[in-house]
C-alpha cells in the first residue's frame, strides 16, 4: 500500500517550531542554560552523593527567575503559570531526582502555600521559598492512604484554651509516607490533616508544621531510603506526636477557625471543599505529565541514533544492515515516537488551559481542567514505562549498561505511573467526569458513591449516539485507500468507540440496584476503558488542531504522516474492539495493520529529524555507545 511521499530531507527547527508552540522564547532560553551547565548524570554516586549534587543543582535553579514563574509578582514571581509548569518539563530531559525535588519545591509545598494560603502566609513564607531560604515538603500521602486522599487519618485538632491545633499520628497507618525533602532537607511541612474543632470533623485540610528546627519536638522522621530509582530525592517518613501549632498555621483560603474554635468556610458542603481544595493542586500532576514526555523523548532519541548506527547481519552483498531498517525496529520504535508526538501537543494544551483558567471559573469548567489532567498524565506516564522499555530493548546489552543512560531514565520514571495519583484511579476520575457532569452534590471517588450517584443522576446525553457512528457506517465498506489516511475517519472512529464504551458504563451502572458496589466493580474493566478512550480522542484531537497551527508546507507534510501513525498504531492496538463491535471488517484491520508499516517505512528516512527536533541538548545524550 503506497503513503503520500515525503520530501527527501526536512529541516528538524521547522518541526521544532511547532513544538515549542506558546512559549517558544521561554524554551529557548531554559535550553541555553541547561546547555551551559555542567551536567553529567549520576550513574556512579552514592545515595548521599546523589542528594547532596541534586540540591547543589537546585540552588542553581534558584539564581534564575524560572522557580518563581508561577508565584505571584507581589512576591517576586512571574505570575506565568503556564511558564512555570513549561519549566519542569524541561528539566525531565535531565536528572529526573532534579525535577522531583525543584516540583515538591516550588510546585507541591510553595504552590500549596500560595493556592491554599492567605496573605498572611504569602507574606511570610512565598519569597523565602522562592529564593530556597525555607525548604519544605507536601506531606499528604500516609501509609494507610494514598489515593484516597479524603480519608487520611492524620488530625489536627483545635485547642481553644491555647490557640493552637494540635497534630498527631493516631497509629501506623496514618504515618505520612514517601514525602519529598523530608529524610534531609526539609524545614517545613504542608500536612494535610483532617481538622476536628468544637469535637466534629470538618474534613482534611492543609497546615504548615515545622519538622526541623531547635523549638521542633514531637516529629519522627525516617529516611526511605535506597529507592529503584529517583535517589538524589531524600524521601522520608514522619510521624506527629501532639505536635502544637499556632491556629494562624492552618492554610485557610477554604475554611477558617476563629479564636473560639468556630470553623468558616466559603464553601458550605464538606465534599465539594475538600474537592475544590485538591483542584487547586494539580500542577504537580501536570508537570509529571509533561516530565515524563521529556523523558520519553530523550530516550527515543538515544534509540532513533543507535538504530542508525549500528548494524547486525549481512544483505545478499555482503553489506551489513543498520538496525533501524528493519521493520520490527522500525515498529519498536516509530510508533511510540508518533504518540509522543501526540502527547506532546496534548500536553501543550493542557498546560494552556490550566494558565488560562480564571480563578472565578465555573465548576464544571474547573472539574473539566482537573479530568483532563488527570487523564494525560495517566496516558503520558504509562506511555513513558512502554516506550522506555522499549528503547532499551532496541538498545540491546548497550542499553542495559548505566553508563548509556536508559537504565537511569527506566527506574526514575518507574514511580511516575503511580505517583501524583495512581494512574488507574486517574482514568476512573476521568471516567466518572464523563458520566456525571461534575454536580455540586457528588462529594466521594469511592466506587459505592460513584455507583449510586450515577445510578440516580445519569445524564441520558451520555448513552445518545453521534453522527459520529454515521461516518464510520459510511466509511466501513468505503475502499481503503480513501479511508485509511482520512483524518475524519480516524477522528470519528476515536469519537465513536468513546461514545459506544461510555454508553455501555452508563448503562450497566444504571442497572446498580441493590448492590451498587458490586455493579461498579464488575463494569470497573469498562469504567477503565472509557477514560482511556476519552484520553485518546483528546490526544488525537491536539495532534490535528498543532498541524494546523504549523505554518512551514513540508513540516506539516511530515507531522501528516506522523499523525496518521500515531491514530493507525492505536486503531491496530484496539483493532479487537473495533472488529467485535462492527466498526472494522477483517479486510480493513489486515488493512490497517500494512498502513502502519507502510508509515513506518515512509518515516524510516525522517526519523532522526524527528528526534532531533525535540531540541534536546546534546550533553543530556552523550552516551558512550553513540560514539563512533
Amino acid at each position: 500500500m503506497d503513503t503520500p511521499g515525503l520530501p527527501a530531507k526536512i529541516d528538524p527547527d521547522a518541526l521544532t517550531t511547532v513544538l515549542d508552540g506558546r512559549w517558544a522564547g521561554l524554551r529557548r532560553a531554559v535550553r541555553a542554560q541547561m546547555a551551559a551547565e555542567d551536567f553529567k548524570d549520576p550513574v556512579d554516586l552514592d545515595v548521599e552523593a546523589h542528594r547532596a549534587q541534586v540540591l547543589e543543582w537546585l540552588r542553581l535553579l534558584a539564581r534564575t527567575d524560572r522557580p518563581g514563574l508561577g508565584f505571584d509578582p507581589a512576591y517576586g514571581g512571574g505570575g506565568d503559570v503556564g511558564g512555570s509548569v513549561m519549566s519542569f518539563e524541561m528539566l525531565g530531559f535531565g536528572d529526573l531526582s532534579l525535577m522531583v525535588k525543584a516540583g515538591v519545591q516550588w510546585g507541591l509545598f510553595g504552590g500549596a502555600v500560595q493556592l491554599l494560603g492567605t496573605e498572611r502566609h504569602h507574606e511570610r513564607y512565598l519569597r523565602k521559598i522562592k529564593d530556597l531560604e525555607l525548604l519544605g515538603c507536601f506531606a499528604m500521602t500516609e501509609h494507610g492512604h494514598g489515593s484516597d486522599v479524603q480519608h487520611l487519618r492524620t488530625t489536627a485538632t483545635y485547642d481553644p484554651a491555647t490557640r493552637e491545633f494540635v497534630v498527631h499520628t493516631p497509629d501506623r497507618g496514618a504515618m505520612k509516607e514517601y514525602i519529598g525533602n523530608a529524610a534531609r532537607d526539609g524545614e517545613l511541612a504542608v500536612v494535610f490533616a483532617q481538622l476536628i474543632t468544637g469535637g466534629e470533623s470538618r474534613g482534611v485540610h492543609a497546615f504548615v508544621v515545622p519538622i526541623r528546627g531547635e523549638n521542633v519536638s514531637g516529629v519522627e522522621i525516617e529516611d526511605c531510603g535506597r529507592k529503584a530509582g529517583l535517589n538524589g530525592v531524600d524521601n522520608g517518613r514522619l510521624t506527629f506526636t501532639q505536635v502544637r501549632i499556632p491556629r494562624e498555621a492552618l492554610l485557610n483560603r477554604f475554611g477558617d477557625v476563629a479564636e473560639d474554635g468556630t470553623y468558616t468556610s466559603p464553601i458550605e458542603s464538606d465534599g465539594r471543599r475538600f474537592f475544590t481544595m485538591l483542584g487547586t493542586l494539580i500542577r504537580g500532576r501536570v508537570s509529571v505529565a509533561g516530565s515524563a514526555g521529556s523523558a520519553t523523548k530523550r530516550a527515543l532519541a538515544l534509540a532513533v541514533r543507535y538504530g542508525e548506527q549500528r548494524r547486525q547481519f549481512a544483505r545478499p552483498d555482503g553489506e551489513e544492515v543498520v538496525i533501524l531498517d528493519y521493520r520490527a525496529h522500525q515498529r519498536k520504535l516509530l510508533p511510540a515516537l508518533a504518540t509522543s508526538y501526540a502527547l506532546h501537543f496534548a500536553q501543550e494544551a493542557l498546560v494552556s488551559q490550566l494558565n488560562d483558567i480564571a480563578e472565578d471559573a465555573p465548576e464544571e469548567e474547573q472539574r473539566e481542567l482537573e479530568s483532563r489532567a488527570a487523564g494525560i498524565k495517566a496516558v503520558s506516564t504509562w506511555h513513558a514505562t512502554a516506550t522506555i522499555q522499549a528503547a532499551r530493548e532496541a538498545c540491546g546489552g548497550s542499553g542495559y549498561l548505566s553508563e548509556n543512560l536508559l537504565a537511569g531514565l527506566k527506574a526514575d520514571t518507574d514511580v511516575f505511573t503511580t505517583f501524583e495519583g495512581d494512574n488507574t484511579v486517574l482514568l476512573q476520575l476521568v471516567a466518572k467526569g464523563l458520566l456525571t457532569s461534575y454536580k455540586d452534590h457528588f462529594e466521594d471517588l469511592s466506587p459505592l458513591a460513584t455507583a449510586r450517584f450515577v445510578a440516580e443522576q445519569l445524564v441520558e446525553a451520555v448513552i445518545e449516539r453521534t453522527s459520529a457512528r454515521k461516518v464510520v457506517e459510511r466509511l466501513t465498506e468505503a475502499d481503503d485507500s480513501d479511508v485509511l489516511y482520512s483524518r475524519e475517519w480516524h477522528l470519528k472512529l476515536f469519537e465513536d468507540r468513546e461514545e459506544h464504551v461510555l454508553g455501555g458504563v452508563a448503562q450497566r451502572l444504571r442497572k446498580a440496584g441493590s448492590d451498587p458496589f458490586g455493579v461498579f466493580n464488575d463494569a470497573q474493566d469498562h469504567v477503565l476503558r472509557a477514560g482511556r478512550a476519552h484520553v485518546d480522542r483528546v490526544v488525537l484531537e491536539a495532534f490535528v488542531d498543532a498541524i494546523e497551527r504549523c505554518a512551514d508546507a513540508e513540516a506539516r507534510e511530515l507531522l501528516e504522516r506522523v499523525c496518521d501513525l500515531y491514530a493507525l498504531a492505536n486503531i491496530e492496538a484496539d483493532r479487537g474492539w473495533f472488529l467485535e463491535h462492527g466498526r472494522l471488517t477483517s479486510g480493513r484491520s489486515k488493512a490497517v495493520t500494512a498502513a502502519v508499516n507502510a508509515l513506518c517505512a515512509d518515516l524510516r528516512p525522517h526519523a532522526r529529524t524527528l528526534v532531533d527536533a525535540f531540541a534536546i541538548p546534546e550533553q543530556y545524550l552523550a552516551a558512550p555507545m553513540l560514539r563512533d
